[in-house]
């Protein structure tokens, strides 16, 4: 290839990753903390916080998808950009679609999932997801994961693992521990960590592009994403690539409870 060519090729593909949309779903309904997006961290709700850090990203648009008038009135007053949607949606992954379908889409767009009640999420991450199905052709989905560095995480059923091939793509998604190493796992109570394999954690953010969306969100939920309780099987059992992204450090915790709350408050006062 020409210098003239590959630098043009180059550009494209800039152009290509700068090209991307981020939307939030956010509702209104959380068990454990009511009105979660409306909360208030340092003079601003909740919401803005999440949508600042998708511009930051340098999305080419950003919507939040919610099923609440509370939070559609209060993105408006930011100057944001809201969508209601349908209250019956089971999953993030389909208010997604929702929003995708109306905005008509090119089943080529790439839109990345930016949980609402992730204030303190690093845009530069958010941007990487884009980047990475950009990357990978093949792809369906991107998302991330990050080494487990202690042995209580393996067991752990509520932080999920991921097994991933030599392309960097994910073969399962598990509460289990995964890989099993026979020759250590039988000894639950040992203190180091395996040195035959590096198990990942996965971290629970996705890039999409519309059209795998649309295809995932069309199909009933399957028996292995039941019995896990893992709406990303979906995906697998259908054959759709999912990329995985390695990140040695894990992003700030979203806010689940109270003292996340407090937690991300104190940080931001």
């Amino acid at each position: 290839m020409l210098k003239s060519e590959e630098h043009a090729a180059n550009q494209s593909l800039i152009r290509m990753t700068n090209h991307f949309h981020t939307i939030i779903p956010a509702r209104y309904g959380s068990s454990r903390l009511p009105g979660k997006p409306l909360l208030d961290i340092g003079g601003k709700p909740m919401i803005q916080h999440v949508y600042q850090r998708a511009i930051e990203a340098g999305s080419t648009e950003v919507i939040v998808a919610t099923d609440d008038q509370r939070i559609v009135d209060t993105v408006a007053s930011f100057g944001g950009r809201a969508m209601m949607t349908s209250p019956d949606h089971p999953s993030g992954a389909d208010r997604l679609a929702e929003v995708a379908t109306r905005l008509d889409l090119a089943d080529d767009a790439i839109v990345v999932n930016l949980q609402g009640d992730e204030p303190m999420m690093d845009p530069a991450l958010v941007r990487q997801a884009a980047q990475d199905l950009i990357a990978h052709p093949e792809a369906g989905m991107t998302t991330f994961a990050t080494p487990i560095r202690q042995r209580a995480d393996i067991f752990n059923p509520n932080i999920v693992k991921v097994v991933i091939d030599k392309a960097g793509r994910a073969l399962y998604f598990s509460r289990a521990p995964i890989p099993w190493v026979r020759s250590d796992f039988d000894d639950e109570v040992a203190r180091d960590m395996p040195d035959s394999i590096i198990p990942y954690r996965h971290l629970g953010m996705y890039a999409y592009r519309v059209g795998a969306l649309k295809a995932i969100t069309a199909e009933q939920p399957c028996a292995i994403e039941c019995a896990e309780s893992l709406e990303q099987l979906r995906a697998l059992w259908h054959g759709v690539r999912i990329y995985v992204g390695i990140v040695e450090h894990a992003p700030a915790h979203g806010v689940d409870t109270r003292e996340d709350l407090e937690r991300v408050r104190s940080i931001s006062a």
